[in-house]
């Protein structure tokens, strides 16, 4: 079979993480079955799934932060014991002997403190990389700096989990599963911004409510997700109590509509879906008693996803024109069954994965085949993503997208044979870059246009972060055999002459992965 070495950088770079360096042969395999080399991703059984030796369940990490949290407010209570027996000691006089002040143990309560309360970091802290700042100046007379503070448990974990993550995309041999991953994953984001729960969770919301769906139903995904402690806890789901529930009568309470909006208008029909505010108010009440349990595990096991009968809405609800009598439970996976198969949900997904892969503004007839395999397949996302592999406009249109900032370190990792074995370097990258992992700023995910990520200051920002790269590791590389592995025939001359032309080695391999070539897909 001749070798089309166009379709091989499309299949890598816009459905995959680019090619891998060394001799794992990525581009001569795209270029000799570019559809196939892709699609094979698909076929592996439980392709997706991310199980790692000591990644733990939401449950069990739910109880770590419990536990965590009740130490802290521990420490707290007695922190202000012991000031208030020192502000309560009488007077000794001026010849007696002073006692040991109780400010001193106070003060190292303090630092205690603030070594374990998350709320205390700054909230970046634990993606820092130390070994990547620059010096700071020295005052000629300034005290000595405090040690650092180790790691809390919360911090841990984030960093295990995104080293999971990290260590899968870099490895993977196409990564398109991967690139699925982390689709589904700002589809229905969460931000560990939110609190220590978001920020222990991150990890495993990914690991189990996206993972073991995206090649499975969106029905499915959908459900898992809304379900997940993470997505209840992000937007604040557990504190949304039927009026006429036992609950909210008792607490004079009600509802809280942010999940039951971001359902409608970010998860499945979209702005312009056909829904009208009474239909985000019904859906509110109907899925109260949605809710995890906490650290006393009254409801069930703490952190577990569980079901309030006392704070649930009674009574039918009417949801876009249905009305659903269902008791309990069943009433909201009814309602998110129907809004999975909603035509408006068809034609959203299939914009919005169409946008995501091939063009900000993708061809009205693939967005038309994707909306038409979603419909007939009942939400198949395996046959979604098989369809856009099959279509021909996605390999007809040309690469006009801005790989983001996680695309685009992953892709260097590949490329450069850096598998990591500690996330600071990439966490700290991303967060440069402003795409810090699995904290977008709101519910609606990181932007996913090419303008998004292509304004100046992102673009020197890659170029100050390809600088360095390019000073730590060009002695290892020659840049013109990695245009080969990168692109081979399908490299511009423009490009080609550049990197010939350069002045140094490490000049040579920032302008590569600054090049269109490996910034577009």
């Amino acid at each position: 079979m001749a070798r089309d070495s166009q379709a091989a950088l499309i299949a890598l770079n816009r459905f995959g993480f680019g090619a891998r360096g060394g001799a794992a042969g990525d581009f001569t395999n795209a270029a000799s079955d570019p559809r196939g080399f892709v699609l094979t991703e698909l076929a592996r059984p439980n392709g997706a799934l991310l199980e790692v030796p000591g990644l733990l369940s939401t449950p069990e990490l739910g109880k770590q932060v419990f536990d965590y949290q009740f130490e802290i407010q521990q420490a707290r209570n007695a922190a202000k014991v012991a000031q208030q027996g020192a502000s309560e000691t009488p007077a000794q006089g001026s010849d007696a002997k002073q006692p040991q002040r109780r400010n001193l143990s106070l003060s190292t309560a303090a630092k205690e403190i603030a070594g374990k309360d998350p709320a205390m970091q700054p909230q970046l802290a634990d993606s820092a990389n130390a070994a990547m700042q620059p010096p700071t100046m020295q005052t000629v007379a300034g005290p000595p700096k405090p040690p650092a503070q180790p790691l809390n448990i919360i911090q841990k974990t984030f960093r295990a989990e995104a080293l999971a993550r990290l260590q899968r995309g870099v490895v993977a041999d196409c990564g398109f599963v991967e690139r699925l991953v982390v689709f589904w994953s700002n589809h229905f984001c969460i931000s560990a911004n939110k609190g220590a729960l978001a920020r222990m969770w991150a990890g495993s919301f990914e690991r189990e409510a996206i993972r073991p769906h995206v090649l499975g139903r969106f029905s499915d995904i959908l459900k898992t997700v809304e379900q997940h402690p993470a997505m209840l806890f992000f937007l604040d789901n557990q504190q949304s109590l039927g009026p006429e529930s036992r609950a909210g009568i008792n607490r004079n309470r009600g509802l809280n509509e942010n999940l039951a909006r971001e359902i409608m208008e970010l998860h499945t029909l979209g702005v312009g879906g056909g829904y009208t505010q009474d239909d985000v108010t019904a859906l509110a009440r109907v899925i109260t008693g949605w809710t995890f349990a906490g650290r006393k595990g009254q409801l069930g096991a703490p952190g577990s996803f569980v079901f309030n009968s006392n704070a649930h809405q009674p009574g039918p609800q009417q949801v876009l024109g249905k009305t659903y009598a269902q008791a309990g439970l069943a009433q909201g996976e009814a309602v998110l069954s129907d809004i999975a198969r909603h035509p408006s949900t068809a034609k959203f997904i299939a914009t919005k994965f169409a946008r995501h892969f091939v063009a900000d503004d993708p061809p009205p007839a693939l967005v038309a085949k994707l909306q038409d395999t979603f419909t007939k397949t009942d939400g198949d996302l395996r046959a979604l993503a098989t369809a856009l592999v099959q279509s021909n406009e996605a390999w007809q249109a040309p690469l006009t997208k801005m790989r983001s900032p996680y695309e685009f370190l992953l892709a260097s990792g590949r490329l450069l044979a850096r598998n990591p074995e500690d996330p600071g370097r990439y966490l700290n990258g991303l967060n440069v870059l402003g795409q810090p992992l699995w904290s977008p700023a709101g519910p609606n995910g990181f932007p996913d246009t090419a303008a998004a990520w292509a304004a100046p200051e992102g673009i020197k920002l890659r170029l100050d972060i390809s600088a360095q790269l390019g000073s730590q590791l060009a002695d290892r590389f020659d840049p013109r055999d990695l245009l080969e592995l990168i692109a081979a025939d399908a490299a511009s001359v423009e490009t080609r002459r550049t990197i010939e032309r350069a002045e140094s080695r490490q000049q040579a391999l920032a302008l590569l992965l600054m090049s269109p070539e490996f910034q577009r897909r």
